[in-house]
């Protein structure tokens, strides 16, 4: 395995490691101050200067305006993107858009791209993924009450979503929700096509998550669809081919989101080190404590390292087409990376004292935001026993 990388490549991560710290980082107090419609505006001027450089959503092909980097090299420019919680969305990759667009790109129908994908891609427009309900376990996509039935000339959808991330001015949604009511548990839910501004689709709230309700691509939606009409080609791929549509979005996804992990964990351990470096040292202190924080500083790099080649070598198995030796790895990346970026954000905000849990630091906004990490896309413990499953049918 060659994980090297080309000099082209790394030009490419040169540039997106200098825009994101001179023009990317200095937006963060936007952000945590927020003051979301400065920060739009500005960001749009961000990825104005993507585009100019080439860079824009490195996880697309050339054909639809990315920039058609295989998975190992994206995911060694995902982590220079991801070192701010602004990047992915500077360059054209976050989610829900990046996975969404990989769907439209593999199964959407040429109309459903010509509406849909190409704009997207393009960054015209956002989109959101609706598939989780309150009640029932959003790590199984068979667990769903939603319905959309047809008349013979239109969908009729009926759903109650939540955590619908980016749902606040997104164009569309991709909605799962059971089509096939009689075929096999696997084979019930379709995904459908949902323009926002169809009649009997709202919006109820953005949910407040750690104290904080978000904004535009930074919130959670509740969503109802209220016997929403949709016509007969709103269905992505086929009829009941919801679930294994979903599990092929969500596998590149976690592996995506792992990448993006990386990048915030060096960013924790660069605010360590600098406080490190920085913070006035007393006698005490010396004897103290700062042996204590440089230890929790080796060890952090350690675990992300240790992290970082995990990632790496999954992205490498799916690159050379093993697949099925990769299903067990991305359970385990997930699961694995997602506890690192805790711990290393969580010690970072130790070492900071009362300064780390203030939003006078990136750290505090870290810490929030990616708690989450450990639940979405499947929470820990689904994604062991998922693992271990896989693990154990290539030992037989």
């Amino acid at each position: 395995m060659d994980f090297s990388v080309s000099p082209t490549l790394t030009a490419h991560m040169e540039a997106a490691s200098q825009l994101v710290q001179e023009q990317l980082i200095p937006l963060e107090p936007l952000l945590l101050s927020h003051d979301y419609p400065s920060l739009m505006e500005e960001m749009e001027l961000v990825r104005h200067k993507v585009r100019e450089l080439g860079l824009w959503a490195p996880h697309l092909p050339e054909s639809v305006g990315g920039m058609g980097l295989s998975l190992l090299a994206f995911a060694q420019m995902a982590e220079r993107i991801g070192y701010s919680p602004l990047g992915h969305l500077a360059f054209g990759c976050q989610a829900p858009d990046a996975g969404n667009a990989e769907l439209l790109l593999h199964v959407g129908s040429e109309t459903q791209q010509a509406r849909y994908l190409e704009p997207l891609a393009r960054g015209e427009i956002r989109s959101c993924f609706a598939m989780t309900e309150r009640h029932l376990a959003g790590s199984n996509p068979v667990l769903m009450n939603s319905e959309a039935e047809f008349d013979g000339s239109h969908w009729h959808l009926n759903a109650h979503k939540w955590f619908t991330t980016a749902a606040e001015g997104a164009e569309f949604a991709i909605v799962m929700a059971k089509t096939e009511p009689e075929a096999a548990r696997h084979q019930q839910a379709s995904m459908l096509l949902v323009p926002m501004d169809t009649p009997g689709v709202s919006r109820l709230r953005n949910i407040s998550v750690m104290g904080a309700e978000g904004y535009g691509p930074f919130s959670h939606a509740e969503m109802v669809f209220d016997d929403v009409k949709l016509p007969a080609d709103a269905v992505l791929g086929r009829p009941g081919q919801g679930f294994a549509l979903a599990q092929a979005r969500l596998g590149p996804g976690r592996i995506h989101h792992c990448m993006r992990w990386l990048g915030l964990a060096q960013r924790a351990i660069d605010e360590m080190t600098r406080y490190l470096q920085q913070r006035a040292i007393t006698a005490d202190k010396v004897l103290g404590q700062q042996p204590l924080a440089q230890a929790m500083l080796s060890e952090s790099v350690a675990s992300l390292q240790a992290a970082r080649w995990f990632v790496l070598h999954t992205a490498w198995q799916v690159d050379n087409g093993d697949f099925g030796q990769a299903k067990a790895a991305i359970s385990m990346i997930k699961f694995h990376t997602a506890n690192m970026l805790q711990q290393v954000v969580d010690n970072a905000v130790q070492m900071h004292g009362g300064l780390g849990i203030t939003d006078d630091t990136i750290l505090a906004f870290i810490f929030r935001e990616e708690r989450a990490a450990r639940i979405y896309d499947g929470p820990d413990e689904v994604h062991k026993l998922s693992a271990a499953k896989q693990l154990l049918k290539v030992a037989q």
